[in-house]
C-alpha cells in the first residue's frame, strides 16, 4: 500500500486519486451503513416481521419481479424484432414512439390506471350506466388493485429498457449469420429463436435487469395497487413501527435481491462470448409483411404505446385542463420550485463527482482507482428506500457530533444540519444517479485523444489546467447530457424523497403521491403532467442517440470516407503487424516503414499513393 501511494505521489496524480477515493467511499457509505445497522438488535420487531410481514412481502415481491421481467422481455424483444426486421404500416414511426413510455414514472401511470379502471373509475362507471348494474355483485371486472394489475401497468412503462437494448443488439448482428441460418433451412421464426435471440442474450439481460431494479425500487405504484412488497415493508417498519434496525434488516434482504438479479445472468452465461469476424456491414434484410400480417405487426407495436403513453397522457391532460385553477395553487408552485432547486443541485453535484472520477481514472493507471470507479454502478442498483436509510445514519451521527461539539464549546445547539435539511435529498440523488452521469462523462472523455493531454502537458499545463482549459470545453455536450439525465431522474425520484424530505417540504413527486393516495386524482393531474413533460427531454435525447447509431451503421466501414479510408486503415493494420513481426526478422508485404520499390517509403508517401490511386 505504501509503495502504491508513493507511486501515485510521484506520478503527480495523488490529489485526483484521493478525491476519487473519497467520492467512491461516499457512494458506498450508505450500503455499509445498512450492513452495520442491520447487525443491531431490533427488539421484538424482527420476530413479528418474520412471522407476519416478510413471508407475504417476499412472495409478492418475487411474483411482481417475475411477472414484470417476463412481460417486459416479451414486449420489448418482440417489438424490437418487428421494427428491425420487417416493413409494415407505421414502422418508421413506431421505432421512435415505442420509447415514449419512458417519460412516465410508474407511480403516475398507476394512479392514471386507477382513475380509469377502478370501481369508481370512468370505465366501470360507464358500464354500470349502460347496462343498469348497481353494485360489484352484478358483474365481474378484473381487479386492478392486485399483483396482476401491478405487473401489467408497470410493464407498460418499463418495457422500453428491454426494447432499447434489444434493438441495438439486433442492429449490430451479422447478416451472414442470419443468412446461413435461412440457407440451412431454418424458418424466420426458428432463426429468431435459435440464432438472433441467443446472440442478443447479454443485451436482453441488461434491459430486464434495469426493469427489475426499477420494480424493486418502486413504492408509489405498489402502494396504490395495495401490493405490500419489501419496499413498502421498509417504509412501514421505519415510520409506523419506529424501528430503524428492523427497516435496515429488511433493506438487507432487498440488497440480496439486487445482487441476485445482477449475478444470475452472469452465472448462467459463464464464459461464453461471441465477436464479429468481419468489419464489413450490410443492412439487415427487411421483409415486407403484406396485408393482415402487416396490420397485426402494426397493432402489436401500437398497443404498448397506447397503454403505456397515450392513455395515461390523455388522463393527465384531461385532469390538468379540467382543474387548472386548483392545480395552479400556491402549493403547486412551491413544490415545483423545490423540485427545480433539488434537481439542479443534484445534477451539478453528480456531474462534479463524475468529472473527478472519470478524470482520475483517465490520469492514473492504478488498479485501486479503477476498482473504486465501479462503486457508483452499485449505488445505482440500490433501491431509493434502502439508500435513504443508509444515508440517514451517517448524516445523523455527523449532525449529533457537530451539535455536541458546538454545545460544549459555545453552548449553541446546531440541530440536524444535514439529515434534517434538503442536503440529504440532494446527496441521495447525486449518489443514486452518479452512474448515469459517470457513463456520459466517460463516453465523452473516451472521444478525446490522449495526444491532446500530452500536447497540453508539453506546453506547460498542469493536470488541473488541462482539465479546465482543454477537456471541459470539449466535454460540454457530454456534461449537458449527464446533467439532463440526473436532473430528470431527480425530478421523478419518489422513495428516497418520501423518507428524507424535511417536514412540510413537498416536491412534485411527493405532491402527486399524496394527492393520489387521498383519491384526489384530478388535483394531481397538473403536477404529474409537469413531471411527464420534463421527462420527455431524455427520451428525445435517447431518440436522437438511436437515430445517430442507425445512421452510423449506414456508413461504410471506413467511417464515411469511402474506400480510400478503408484502404488506409488496412495499411495501418499491416504496419501494426510489421511492428510485431520485425523483431523476429519478418517483413510483411506493404508494411509501414518497409521497403517499397527498392526505396524507403514514409507514411505520407504511402498515404498519398493510396489517395491518388482511389481518386484516379
Amino acid at each position: 500500500m505504501r509503495r502504491h501511494i508513493a507511486r501515485l505521489r510521484d506520478s503527480g496524480n495523488f490529489a485526483w486519486s484521493v478525491a476519487a477515493s473519497i467520492i467512491s467511499l461516499i457512494a458506498i457509505a450508505p450500503v455499509l451503513a445498512i450492513g452495520v445497522l442491520a447487525l443491531q438488535s431490533s427488539g421484538d420487531t424482527w420476530p413479528h416481521l418474520i412471522a407476519n410481514v416478510l413471508p407475504g412481502a417476499v412472495r409478492r415481491t418475487l411474483a411482481l419481479m417475475a411477472g414484470v421481467g417476463a412481460l417486459t422481455l416479451l414486449i420489448g424483444t418482440g417489438t424490437a424484432w418487428l421494427v428491425t426486421m420487417y416493413r409494415f404500416p407505421g414502422r418508421s414511426l413506431f421505432q421512435w414512439l415505442l420509447l415514449l413510455p419512458l417519460a412516465i414514472p410508474t407511480y403516475i401511470i398507476a394512479y392514471c390506471y386507477l382513475e380509469v379502471f377502478d370501481y369508481s373509475g370512468a370505465l366501470q362507471t360507464l358500464l354500470r350506466e349502460l347496462f343498469g348494474w348497481h353494485s360489484a355483485k352484478d358483474y365481474w371486472f378484473p381487479d386492478i388493485r392486485s399483483v396482476g394489475g401491478a405487473i401489467l401497468v408497470m410493464s407498460m412503462v418499463l418495457y422500453p429498457y428491454v426494447y432499447i437494448t434489444a434493438r441495438a443488439s439486433f442492429l449490430a448482428q451479422s447478416v451472414c449469420v442470419l443468412e446461413v441460418s435461412r440457407t440451412l433451412g431454418r424458418s424466420a421464426a426458428a432463426t429468431f429463436f435459435e440464432v438472433a435471440l441467443p446472440l442478443a442474450r447479454p443485451a436482453l439481460a441488461a434491459g430486464v435487469a434495469l426493469a427489475l431494479m426499477e420494480t424493486l425500487n418502486d413504492i408509489g405504484a405498489v402502494e396504490f395497487f395495495g401490493v405490500r412488497t419489501l419496499t413498502v415493508a421498509v417504509y412501514d417498519t421505519w415510520l409506523d413501527r419506529n424501528s430503524l434496525a428492523g427497516a435496515a434488516q429488511i433493506a438487507c434482504i432487498m440488497l440480496a435481491f439486487v445482487f441476485a438479479v445482477l449475478s444470475i445472468e452472469r452465472a448462467m452465461r459463464a464464459n461464453r462470448r461471441y465477436h464479429h469476424t468481419t468489419g464489413r456491414y450490410r443492412h439487415l434484410p427487411e421483409d415486407t409483411l403484406p396485408g393482415a400480417a402487416g396490420l397485426l405487426a402494426a397493432a402489436a407495436c401500437a398497443l404498448p404505446v397506447l397503454f403505456g403513453f397515450v392513455l395515461p397522457a390523455s388522463v393527465l391532460i384531461h385532469d390538468a385542463l379540467a382543474h387548472i385553477a386548483a392545480g395552479l395553487a400556491p402549493e403547486f408552485w412551491q413544490a415545483a420550485l423545490h423540485s427545480l432547486m433539488l434537481s439542479a443541485a443534484a445534477a451539478c453535484l453528480a456531474v462534479t463527482f463524475a468529472v473527478i472520477l472519470g478524470y482520475a481514472r483517465r490520469q492514473t493507471r492504478s488498479k485501486l482507482i479503477h476498482t473504486l470507479s465501479v462503486v457508483p454502478a452499485i449505488s445505482y442498483a440500490v433501491p431509493g428506500t434502502v439508500l435513504a436509510i443508509g444515508l440517514l445514519i451517517p448524516l445523523a451521527r455527523l449532525d449529533n457530533s457537530v451539535d455536541a461539539l458546538m454545545r460544549s464549546l459555545f453552548n449553541v445547539p446546531t440541530g440536524l444540519l444535514l439529515s434534517g435539511s434538503a442536503f440529504a435529498m440532494v446527496l441521495a440523488y447525486a449518489i443514486r444517479f452518479l452512474a448515469a452521469s459517470l457513463g456520459a462523462v466517460e463516453a465523452g472523455l473516451s472521444k478525446i485523444s490522449r495526444n491532446t493531454d500530452a500536447a497540453a502537458r508539453t506546453l506547460g499545463a498542469t493536470t488541473s489546467e488541462t482539465l479546465w482549459r482543454v477537456h471541459l470545453p470539449l466535454l460540454r455536450p457530454a456534461l449537458g447530457a449527464a446533467a439532463l439525465l440526473v436532473f430528470v431522474d431527480s425530478m421523478k425520484e419518489l422513495p428516497a424523497t418520501l423518507l428524507l424530505r424535511p417536514f412540510n417540504f413537498d416536491t412534485l413527486a411527493t405532491q402527486v403521491f399524496t394527492l393520489a393516495s387521498l383519491y384526489r386524482y384530478e388535483e394531481a393531474g397538473l403536477s404529474a403532467l409537469t413531471i411527464v413533460l420534463v421527462s420527455l427531454a431524455p427520451v428525445l435525447l435517447c431518440m436522437e442517440s438511436l437515430s445517430q447509431g442507425v445512421r452510423g451503421l449506414d456508413q461504410p466501414p471506413g467511417g464515411g470516407f469511402g474506400r480510400g479510408r478503408g484502404a488506409f486503415d488496412r495499411s495501418i493494420n499491416r504496419g501494426r503487424r510489421a511492428r510485431y513481426l520485425r523483431p523476429i526478422g519478418l517483413k510483411p508485404p506493404g508494411a509501414l516503414g518497409g521497403i517499397r520499390n527498392g526505396r524507403a517509403s514514409s507514411l505520407g508517401q504511402q498515404r498519398n499513393g493510396w489517395v491518388g490511386r482511389h481518386e484516379a
